[in-house]
């Protein structure tokens, strides 16, 4: 795939984004394993510090980001900003998180290497059970399968792709108007066979209602899948993403610049699907969280 080069340069999750953010609200808390941390803030940008499974943890780090060379949780790189003169990280907690202790590793730029740990508070979600007349959408023939093999691998690569520099940083409009026919996080059983928990929201709108980004950003993929239908992935930097699916058209290419506001597609009945409705999901550092946490 190729994007659009400056001024949004893109780096693979294996290389760490630093970022400086000027809009932040004191609350909430975390424990650091070094003095100087203060209380988590209760919104970064966009992002409300909700640190439960399929939320954000806005965590303080206790030294500039300036000092910091990379911020990592299991592996993973994780993006930072920085508020009066300290450095936050911005994590996405992924679903399937078990409440407790997780703990961001900091590589720092004396070479040193220490730990800040925050908590993941329990939140359980409701289960939600949908009959599929298309029984091939729900137990994929072996040629379906091997084409969702390769979807998952281009769908691992898009998800990856992080911008150096946030072009979001007020709350996010919400992309179309309609019913939101299923919320985020629902435990889902597709003809009582157990699938993936909902990453997203569902929004139920007639065929051809048009769908706007609801910020700024980068169209980083758009294309047709098995599952998703048409489908459009945006970039609004650092790892922050926002991914619209069965859709009946789309009216951007992988590459477009994107204003908030600017229609990007219309709702459809594509993929794997009851009825038409936008499926509108958002992501941070490659993980699902639930939307509520940026819209208006």
């Amino acid at each position: 795939m190729t994007l659009t080069p400056s001024p949004y340069r893109f780096a693979a999750l294996a290389c760490a984004a630093l970022l400086v953010l000027p809009l932040a609200w004191p609350g909430g808390s975390v424990r650091a394993d070094a003095a100087g941390a203060t209380a988590a803030p209760e919104r970064v940008g966009p992002l409300t510090h909700r640190p439960v499974p399929g939320g954000a943890a806005l965590v303080p780090l206790g030294q500039p980001v300036d000092e910091l060379i990379e911020v990592t949780l299991d592996d993973r790189p994780i993006a930072v900003h920085e508020l009066d003169g300290e450095a936050i990280a911005l994590v996405g907690i992924a679903l399937g998180s078990a409440p407790g202790e997780r703990t961001l590793r900091l590589r720092t730029a004396e070479g040193s290497v220490r730990t800040v740990r925050f908590t993941v508070e329990p939140l359980d979600y409701a289960e939600q059970r949908i009959v599929i007349a298309d029984t091939g959408k729900v137990n994929p023939a072996p040629l379906d399968l091997q084409r969702i093999r390769r979807e998952n691998r281009r769908l691992a690569s898009v998800k990856g792709r992080r911008g150096d520099r946030l072009l979001a940083t007020e709350r996010f409009l919400i992309p179309v108007e309609g019913v939101r026919s299923s919320p985020f996080g629902l435990k889902r059983f597709y003809n009582d066979q157990p699938r993936r928990p909902h990453g997203g929201i569902d929004i139920a709108a007639p065929t051809g209602t048009p769908i706007v980004a609801p910020a700024p950003g980068l169209v980083i993929d758009a294309g047709e899948y098995f599952f998703n239908g048409n489908s459009v992935f945006i970039e609004h930097g650092l790892g922050l993403q926002t991914f619209y699916a069965h859709l009946s058209r789309t009216d951007v290419a992988e590459g477009d610049v994107v204003a908030a506001g600017q229609v990007i597609g219309a709702v459809g009945a594509t993929g794997r699907v009851t009825g038409p409705h936008l499926h509108f999901s958002v992501g941070l550092n490659g993980t699902w969280i639930d939307p509520a946490l940026v819209l208006e």
